[in-house]
């Protein structure tokens, strides 16, 4: 009797040690589920982190070093020089900031046909730019032909510093400047700078405002008008591409951007503030006032004036911000980029009226007509009084 409940016992004793051992086992399992779990969870994060971090260091790599620094730097490419020693290169002269990301940037895009040579490059240039570069094998020597074009000037009156520099006829640049099939070109080159816009009805001059205002080296004695045109509009390109992230914001077209900017360096003299002049022209918009500058008077008659009468605001044509209200067709000049700046990024004010006066170049703002029209009488008309000379601004 004692022996069968001593077995009974041991096989109680038994179960109770194997429901124990299973228990234990099931919480082993769940307490490794749990470390695995982690574990992954770890190593995904870990991977996504370390892949953003690539992404964006692979991003960041692809920009100009410093979009801001022009300074050039020479640089020699020797003969037989590979993708990968060009990057090193490069990279050590501080013109881009990843030599592996140029590398693959190359074969990606394949990219060939570099050149050796002496090269001037700017931490400001994007790879495209460089790469275009390399592959010219343009060595840095004395320029035969430079080209000087100031701000603020008509299409006619740059068609005259080409013509003379290149010894071709003002009116042989001017018809290639208008020719469809150059446009297209042009056009088909560089879309993101010449759009549709430029060849609107109303537009006077297709390329008006978008030739760079600079100094433009040429290597030949007689380069071809369309080449001038390809290496101005380049130039175009660069400095628009700086602010592609705030026309973006802005929802703001080249076209407009330049039409503004051309407005403000009609009027800006050495002493405007040209975000002023920009707040000025945005907040007559916004009313729905027409922005009366005397400028596009000028333009639309197709003659620079020293006076504008009240005769000449008369003029019949879309340029004529005294009938027509907004920007008018397209720009009127070529801008700066200090005006292309103030067109993006107007100063707050509340002005709607500005003016310059006469023989000193300071410029007055004015909120009112009223207080516009005080400092007018001081500043514009009681001066003519004592000239016979003078020039008006924007009234």
């Amino acid at each position: 009797m004692a022996n069968k409940e001593s077995r009974e016992k041991e096989k109680l004793n038994i179960r109770t040690a194997m429901r124990n051992n299973l228990l234990e086992r099931r919480n082993e399992a769940k307490i490794i589920r749990k470390i695995v779990a982690v574990i992954a969870l770890i190593i995904i994060l870990i991977a996504g982190g370390t892949a953003l971090g690539g992404y964006i260091y692979i991003k960041s790599a692809l920009k100009p070093v410093d979009p801001e620094n022009n300074k050039q730097t020479n640089i020699e490419v020797p003969i037989g020089s590979s993708t990968t020693s060009i990057g090193n290169l490069l990279k050590d002269k501080g013109i881009i900031k990843n030599a592996t990301v140029f590398k693959y940037y190359v074969k990606v895009n394949n990219i060939s046909g570099f050149q050796a040579g002496k090269y001037d490059l700017a931490p400001s240039m994007t790879l495209d730019e460089i790469t275009q570069t390399l592959q010219t094998g343009k060595l840095v020597r004395e320029a035969v032909i430079k080209m000087a074009i100031p701000e603020g000037l008509w299409l006619d009156q740059i068609s005259e510093i080409i013509a003379k520099s290149i010894d071709v006829a003002p009116e042989e640049v001017s018809k290639t400047m208008s020719d469809t099939k150059t446009l297209k070109r042009l056009m088909e080159k560089y879309p993101d700078l010449l759009t549709e816009d430029i060849l609107e009805k109303q537009i006077k001059h297709p390329l008006e405002g978008y030739l760079f205002p600079a100094t433009y080296p040429f290597y030949e004695e007689k380069p071809s008008i369309e080449s001038v045109l390809d290496t101005m509009l380049k130039q175009t390109q660069m400095v628009i591409g700086k602010y592609a992230e705030t026309m973006k914001e802005k929802n703001m077209s080249t076209h407009e951007l330049l039409t503004m900017a051309s407005l403000i360096e009609k009027e800006a003299t050495e002493k405007a503030d040209r975000h002023l002049i920009s707040s000025v022209f945005y907040n007559r918009i916004e009313n729905k006032m027409p922005l009366q500058t005397d400028p596009t008077v000028a333009y639309a008659l197709g003659k620079h004036l020293d006076r504008t009468l009240y005769e000449d605001l008369e003029v019949d044509s879309p340029y004529n911000t005294y009938k027509n209200q907004g920007l008018p067709p397209g720009p009127i000049a070529n801008a700066g980029e200090a005006s292309i700046e103030a067109a993006l990024n107007p100063e707050k004010s509340d002005y709607l009226y500005f003016l310059a006066e006469y023989g000193t170049g300071d410029v007055y703002f004015a909120s009112t007509l009223e207080e516009h029209n005080k400092l007018k009488e001081k500043h514009i008309t009681n001066k003519r009084k004592e000239s016979d000379g003078g020039s008006k601004k924007n009234e």
